[in-house]
């Protein structure tokens, strides 16, 4: 990997034309990248005469175009302070792999340690991050994903919710974590760099990610939070939070004991000090957050329902569970409605609204996604109706049954969502008979049926509120 050959220039602007002689009105070859290597053969009237052995081609380039580069022991320092600069420098990815790629030739293997591997690798995941979105997106930083190509930088492709998910495969991370483990920032960013929840293969099996969440949480528990900055420990905090939410929902989809996984998630999670995570990082929590809320109810023993009316859960077919709403004074009666389900059935997230009447139970058909099924009557019989965090494109979400006002017979809900990358949380009064939204706010406070009605146990567990 990043292999560099002698009398190089980089090339530090984008759009920056090869020409078949040196001069500006001369035929134009093709166009070079940020970070592209040519190989110098000469100059001439302030062109440099150069070889592209990447397009197999030569020309002339104008010298401000390009930087020289000297590949040798006493130049790797000033390449070195090249590099960090533009590790910090968002839009100058390819410039700073192919600098990073010019140091590893340029200092002595011995000499190695994890800051250069990481820049580079932190560079490419930049990258890889820009490039996310549509397919044109995408094609915007095709070439500077060429560029990185060239030094060994590879990139896996995803389509995810109708848009392209573009990752790093994270070999120099790897490799950060086989050094000795002198720069314990170097190693977290590493760690969390391999275990983001965006870079998994949607298509993987169970088995398989079962097998990946395992690993991801291994890898998480290498670092040491006490030689962290704050917001290093936050953000690992953030991430086993998520992990074990992915845990605990596999394990219950196995029939397992969830319980020990979902607890940990949410000790995680409590650990996060949002402050510290500033605007950039933030996001990364209000992930964990719908995760971790999603399978809050995991291994939650059910609490005895007082009736008459009462949900009743059984397993059909391979996969799938049932649920029954019955009258408790007439056993032998059939289920006055029924419903099943291949989602994860809540039991202990019932809640009976005997004024309405009504039943509210919480079903999670996807490990970070969770329903609120409404067994309501509608004209003198009885339905249910499904509310989901958003209306399509199931990404992250949840909603909870946060109280019922009995005066306005109106049901009160939270809903937090990620929807194409936008989080989202609202709170919403919704008329019982039709679930139609009456009123909705960013905050409970704007509402006053929330004030005055909303359910203790909601208030003291949601995550809601954060």
């Amino acid at each position: 990997m990043l292999a560099l050959a002698a009398a190089l220039v980089i090339v530090v602007q984008d759009h920056a034309a090869l020409r078949a002689a040196p001069r500006l009105s001369a035929t134009e070859l093709t166009r070079l990248w940020q970070g592209d290597v040519l190989e110098v053969r000469g100059d001439h009237a302030g062109y440099l005469k150069v070889y592209d052995h990447r397009r197999e081609r030569g020309g002339y380039l104008r010298g401000d175009a390009a930087r020289p580069v000297e590949l040798s022991e006493t130049a790797a320092p000033e390449l070195l302070a090249v590099l960090r600069f533009l590790r910090e420098s968002p839009g100058s990815e390819a410039l700073g792999i192919s600098y990073g790629a010019a140091y590893l030739k340029a200092v002595p293997p011995r000499a190695i340690t994890a800051e250069p591997l990481g820049a580079i690798a932190q560079m490419a995941e930049r990258l890889a991050d820009q490039a996310s979105g549509s397919t044109d997106h995408l094609a915007d930083f095709a070439p500077h994903l060429e560029v990185a190509e060239q030094f060994g930088v590879r990139m896996r492709n995803f389509e995810r919710n109708g848009g392209m998910r573009v990752c790093y495969d994270g070999e120099l991370f790897h490799r950060v974590l086989t050094l000795p483990p002198t720069q314990p920032e170097e190693r977290a960013r590493a760690v969390l760099g391999l275990t983001r929840p965006d870079c998994i293969d949607p298509d993987l099996g169970p088995v398989p990610r079962a097998s990946l969440d395992a690993e991801r949480s291994q890898l998480l528990e290498q670092v040491k939070d006490g030689e962290l900055s704050a917001m290093t420990r936050s953000r690992l905090h953030a991430r086993r939070a998520g992990v074990w939410a992915s845990i605990a929902y596999a394990q219950e989809r196995r029939r397992e004991p969830a319980g020990a996984a979902a607890e940990r998630a949410l000790a995680e999670l409590l650990a996060v000090h949002p402050d510290d995570l500033g605007d950039d990082r933030r996001p990364e929590y209000v992930d964990a957050v719908l995760r971790v809320s999603a399978v809050r109810w995991a291994g939650a023993v059910p609490a005895p329902q007082p009736g008459p009316l009462t949900l009743n859960a059984t397993p059909a077919d391979p996969g799938q569970t049932c649920v029954a709403l019955e009258d408790a004074h007439r056993p032998r009666a059939a289920a006055i409605i029924r419903r099943c389900t291949y989602g994860m059935v809540r039991m202990a997230s019932i809640q009976a609204i005997p004024q309405g009447p009504a039943l509210v139970l919480a079903v999670q058909p996807l490990e970070s996604w969770r329903e609120l099924w409404v067994f309501h009557q509608r004209a003198g019989s009885w339905t249910i109706d499904v509310l989901s965090p958003g209306l399509d494109n199931p990404e992250e979400g949840y909603v909870d049954f946060a109280g019922y006002a009995p005066g306005t017979r109106r049901l009160l809900i939270a809903r937090e969502v990620k929807d194409r990358g936008r989080f989202r949380r609202s709170f919403e009064e919704l008329r019982l008979d039709d679930l139609a939204l009456v009123r909705q706010a960013s905050r409970p406070e704007l509402l006053r049926d929330f004030g005055r009605w909303q359910d203790v146990a909601w208030r003291r567990d949601t995550l809601a509120l954060h």
